[in-house]
């Protein structure tokens, strides 16, 4: 990979960047969620379609190692380019707080395979990251995942919700949209080859 820009998808550089070469090598967006619009009876369903088969809840210090264990056997899954990049937790990053909240789905036998991480700020809360164990995907659990983040959240005053990722993760646009969020940002990210 050359040198990588992102921009607004209407910024005006973008045409000028196209015309000496760049091209849109991925594109991602933004998307919020009001406290006004959520559907607490829809999220609550989400969150109960995965507790007949698993356990979902509030992660805490304790479960840091369950956390680098799942970060690191999905570290390669997100889809993207710099605008969407993971970085790989530490036991700092990894480890829940008053401002960097988290939650995850643990399997009866104890296996967390799947969790979400949000920073809140005020009343504002963003998605840092929401990921599923590869053999679990297809189940909802991301989904549910998110659902619980937003409710608890809801609870601690939160009423502004804000996540983004990939545009080419089908996925993760029909989760944002099942819950409500509406996109509001979209961004390309142009690359050049390096010459």
């Amino acid at each position: 990979m050359g040198k990588a820009v992102v921009l607004l998808l209407d910024d005006p550089r973008r045409a000028v960047l196209e015309v000496e070469g760049w091209s849109v090598a991925a594109r991602s967006f933004g998307a919020q969620l009001d406290a006004l619009r959520v559907d607490r009876q829809r999220l609550q369903q989400l969150v109960a379609g995965v507790e007949r088969s698993g356990s979902l809840r509030e992660l805490t210090v304790a479960d840091v190692d369950a956390v680098l264990s799942l970060d690191a056997a999905t570290f390669d899954d997100y889809p993207g380019s710099v605008a969407t990049r993971h970085e790989r937790l530490d036991r700092l990053r990894a480890t829940p707080s008053v401002s960097r909240r988290a939650f995850g789905v643990f399997l009866p036998a104890g296996e967390l395979v799947a969790m979400t991480f949000v920073d809140v700020e005020g009343v504002t809360a963003e998605t840092n990251f929401t990921v599923v164990r590869r053999d679990q995907r297809g189940r909802g659990l991301g989904l549910a995942v998110k659902a619980c983040s937003v409710l608890a959240l809801l609870s601690y005053g939160v009423t502004r919700f804000r996540t983004g990722g990939s545009a080419d993760n089908a996925v993760i646009l029909r989760a944002n949209d099942a819950m409500g969020y509406i996109r509001d940002e979209e961004w390309v990210t142009l690359e050049q080859d390096a010459r």
